[in-house]
């Protein structure tokens, strides 16, 4: 699986405290090794997200992906549940 990140995701993961920054790289590591693992509580959006998915970084904090091909995903957005989806 290849990763991407879609610069608004850079821009909002450089603003995010280094606990979190770190617990998502942390998540990651999960993801590129097993998807489906059920920590990451990976699941479709709909709505303005509609295409997208999203996996748990914290009880509050959500990385938003898509996939661009069948090997290559890119992650879109990460931030709070509210930031996301207000």
């Amino acid at each position: 699986m290849k990763v991407k990140f879609h610069r608004n995701f850079e821009k909002l993961y450089d603003k995010l405290p280094d606990k979190i920054q770190k617990r998502f790289e942390e998540r990651l590591i999960i993801f590129v090794g097993n998807p489906s693992d059920p920590t990451l509580r990976d699941h479709s959006l709909t709505g303005e997200w509609q295409g997208c998915r999203s996996i748990n970084i914290t009880g509050d904090y959500r990385a938003l992906y898509e996939a661009q091909d069948e090997e290559t995903i890119i992650f879109v957005a990460i931030g709070t549940h509210s930031q996301l989806y207000s």
